[in-house]
Parts: C-alpha cells; structure tokens; sequence
C-alpha cells in the first residue's frame, strides 16, 4: 500500500487541536510514512499550534455563529462558501484516502467537500451531546468515534464506535515524583493543600470573576495555595488587579504549558467541563469541580459534566452561581479527605488512556490498512 494521505480538519480551541494532534501523532505512530494535512480555520490557534507540532496546515475562512445580534452574521454564509469551494480544492489537489473530523469551524465543509467527491470520513464527537454539525455529518460518515454512552440517539448505531476522547501523552496518573517537581516548577509549599483553577486556553470570565472575589475577601487568611490560569484573552485586566497585591499563596497565569504538573500538584481542580480537559482529568484521576460554560451549542458542557456527577466522579456548580459558591464549595471540599479519595476513585474508573490509537487505526482501516 502507498503512503497513507489523511486529512485532519477542525480546531478553533485547544480542546479540539490538542485531540486532532493526539490522533494525529497516534497515525504516525503506526504508519511513519502517513502524509497528514491539517485544515483549519484562519485566524484560529490552530494555526498556530499545528505548525508548531510539526505539520502542515490550511487555513479556511470559515467562523462560527455569532450568539449576539452581529454584522458579522451577514458575512457568514458567504464566508461558508467560499471555504466549500477551497477546501474543494484542497481535495483535488491532496487526494486524501480519508478525512477526519474533530469539530470546529472547519471541520463541516471539509468533511463535506471530502464526502461530497467520494473520499471515505471519520467524525470524532467529543461530547456527550451530540452538536448540530456533527449530526448532519455523521449521516455519511463511515465512522463515528464518540466518548460517552448512549450516543444512538445522535447517530447511526452501526457507525458509531466508543474510543473517548484523545488526550495529551504527557497527561497521566500522576507519580510522586511529578508532585514533587510540581512543587519546585510551580514554587509552591508541599505542605499546604492546592487548588488549581483552570479556564481554558482563552480563560474564564466566571471563574476569574470568582477568583477575584476570594482574593479580595479570603486569600490572606487562607490555608491553602492556588494556582490560577487566566487565560490570554483576560490577561492585562488580570495583571492590572494583581499589581499592587501581595499574594505569596497565589501563582497566577495566562497560560500553562505544563499542565502534567499542574495536575499532579492540584488536590482539588476547578475547571470549565470541555470534553477534552474532562478526559485528561479522567487519566489523571483527580477531584474537580465543574462549571459548565452556558455559551457552548446544546449546553453540551452541563451534559458532559453531569454524565460524571451523575456516577459520583465529580462535583458541579452552575455558572450562574459560581461568583458566590464555587470557592466556598471548593474549600469545602479540599477539607474533606474521604470525598477527594472518592471522586478520584471514580473518576479514574472512566479513564480511556488509549484513545488516540484506537481513533488512528479506525481511521487507517478506512483505507484497508491492516495493522
């Protein structure tokens, strides 16, 4: 069999680039000669993080639904097009055995223009509810990788294939010896509990907002340290209400490289509830509380969050309320050693460490490759 030419299209937010890596990693893995492109969207981080990672990627024009009245709405269907018609092109000109799609932007008129011209497509839905792209590719999909039982209700039960989610290799079951190096990394004090809160790569404007209230009211009298990931998007209004504060059990970032670390330190994470970062906490085995964003499509977040809440595997507070009971709860819950070792127990019990494998050789038997 000639080298392998595989698609990889979706991103907008490392919680799909970070999969479509793993995934893609996973193909090389097993097939060094395997030719990917990636297709994303302009502009995105992924453009940015592909390249980085050592791989070729394509930018579409393509962008998401504005949730408020916008002029930008206007330019969307135009902006569709135009993507069908390039990544046409990048069909013809690529000649992919396969195309794969993590969700995104880009990843619906890609998997489109793929199937569209006859080339065979895989779906990674990462969610435990369904969102609406997916659903309307998923009817000519071959395949349907998903995370969560039950997913019949979302597509043929025939194509559907539960992997979990691809996660980072860096991220695992965390050793006493990464603790220990957490500590020195992060300059933190072994003997006092941590709390670790986490937005996402863009950052949380409810969480920074709860975080700003503890400072405020609790954090000179507080046992226990923090670490506190902002994210870019809010990083100079973060810096301005740090700058004349001394927080000696505060570390504060926009962005976290190491987060094998951070999560090997946390006794207790805070976190939004994506599909991806739930998955890596799953491997990890450690006790979070969830606040679901409420600005995802379908509340997938809320869904993705109770399907652990709802097997003790983890703790939720609702976006809503979060300002006023998320620190209170999580330092309710980091006094409690019995419900850590608890949530941590269950939650590792969902843990799918090999996803990215088992994702990359259903995307190779797409195109007969016999592993």
């Amino acid at each position: 069999m000639s080298n392998p030419r595989i698609i990889i299209s979706g991103g907008g937010t490392g919680g799909h680039i970070f999969p479509a890596l793993s995934i893609a990693d996973s193909i090389r893995a097993i097939e060094p000669d395997a030719e990917i492109l990636f297709v994303g969207a302009e502009g995105r981080m992924e453009m940015e993080k592909v390249p980085a990672a050592g791989y070729s990627i394509k930018g579409l024009p393509v962008a998401g639904l504005q949730r408020k009245l916008s002029l930008q709405n206007l330019a969307l269907p135009f902006k569709v097009l135009r993507s069908i018609r390039l990544a046409g092109k990048i069909v013809k000109e690529f000649k992919p055995d396969v195309a794969v799609g993590v969700g995104g932007y880009a990843s619906a008129p890609m998997l489109w223009s793929a199937g569209h011209k006859g080339v065979p497509t895989l779906i990674q839905e990462q969610n435990s509810f369904a969102g609406l792209t997916n659903k309307i590719l998923g009817k000519k999909a071959r395949r349907i990788c998903v995370a969560y039982e039950g997913m019949e209700r979302f597509f043929p039960a025939d194509k559907i294939i539960l992997t979990g989610n691809p996660i980072r290799k860096s991220i695992n079951r965390p050793t006493e010896e990464e603790r220990k190096a957490g500590y020195e990394f992060f300059n933190l004090d072994p003997a006092k509990k941590t709390l670790f809160i986490v937005g996402g790569s863009l950052g949380s404007g409810t969480l920074n907002n709860a975080m700003k209230k503890w400072v405020e009211e609790k954090a000179d009298k507080a046992d226990y340290q923090v670490i506190w990931q902002s994210g870019k998007f809010y990083k100079s209004g973060i810096d301005a209400f740090l700058a004349d504060r001394n927080l000696p059990n505060v570390r504060n970032f926009d962005f976290i490289a190491r987060m094998d670390l951070a999560f090997a330190v946390a006794d207790v994470i805070i976190s939004r509830a994506g599909a991806g970062t739930i998955s890596e906490l799953c491997v990890a085995g450690k006790a979070t509380i969830f606040v679901p964003s409420p600005n995802v499509s379908e509340d997938h977040q809320t869904h993705n969050a109770m399907a652990l809440v709802n097997k003790d595997a983890a703790m939720m507070v609702r976006d809503c309320e979060a300002v006023e009971k998320l620190m209170t709860t999580a330092e309710g819950l980091l006094a409690d050693e019995e419900k850590i070792k608890s949530l941590e127990s269950n939650i590792l019990k969902l843990a799918r460490k090999d996803a990215g494998e088992v994702i990359a050789r259903e995307v190779l038997a797409l195109i007969r490759y016999d592993g």
